[in-house]
């Protein structure tokens, strides 16, 4: 009884995103890649989420937003447990439209509207264990990064299943340390609690975002990542408990 109420939730939620990206986004996507014009699709795609979001009963609480680089690019680097963490991220990072970036996974190119409005947005493919792959990329990235353009990674790679950190792929920070860009660590947490493996009810939780400090990398050489990625992840960490 007690997952009724979250179950048909979840289905108006599915259903409405559904319908609104047939209805309404993927006309306006087509158009964004029409007339070359990024902008269009952010903010369709962030109404898309908050109808999710507020369908499903998500609701959240943002604490550090005085940490958001607005006036420089930046990296995000936030710990993944769920998700419902990257549309929650891309809507809290709104006022970086539409200079904001993200590092995803190449699996998800497979989807052939999707990887043509991703394209246009300038987000970056990686394929994880393929670094002939990942190094021009990451090279890529860079210098949209040094054009202004800030970046979203999970640098864990993966979903954390226990909640617990996983380490950091250096991909991100390597990214980062090219560009001289500080990265800004992030921690997301009441998330996890949204979905359970394996079941795709969406339960109405309260999800908190931490925006810390950012990790200055100006001056530091490539030598320097192992450190890089230590610092931003016991930053992380600590914000966490």
């Amino acid at each position: 009884m007690r997952s009724i109420v979250p179950a048909i939730r979840s289905l108006a939620a599915y259903v409405s995103v559904a319908l609104y990206v047939v209805l309404i986004g993927s006309p306006f996507v087509l158009l964004a890649i029409a007339i070359r014009n990024p902008a269009i699709l952010y903010q369709i795609g962030r109404l898309g989420v908050r109808i999710g979001l507020l369908l499903s009963g998500i609701t959240c609480h943002v604490e550090g937003s005085e940490h958001i680089q607005r006036q420089r690019a930046a990296v995000y680097a936030v710990n993944h447990a769920s998700n419902v963490e990257p549309p929650v991220l891309f809507d809290a990072l709104h006022e970086l439209f539409p200079r904001l970036r993200i590092l995803y996974k190449a699996e998800l190119r497979k989807l052939p509207v999707l990887v043509r409005a991703f394209d246009l947005a300038g987000f970056v493919p990686l394929e994880r264990g393929n670094p002939e792959q990942s190094l021009p990329a990451i090279d890529g990235a860079a210098e949209a990064l040094r054009a202004g353009n800030s970046f979203l990674i999970f640098p864990e790679g993966t979903r954390s299943r226990t909640g617990a950190l996983l380490p950091f792929k250096k991909g991100g920070f390597i990214m980062a340390l090219k560009a001289q860009a500080p990265v800004v660590p992030v921690a997301i947490s009441g998330a996890r609690n949204a979905m359970r493996k394996g079941s795709p009810i969406i339960y109405p939780v309260e999800v908190r975002v931490r925006f810390g400090e950012p990790v200055e990398t100006a001056g530091l050489p490539l030598e320097e990542r192992d450190r890089l990625i230590a610092e931003v992840r016991r930053r992380v960490e600590a914000m966490l408990t």
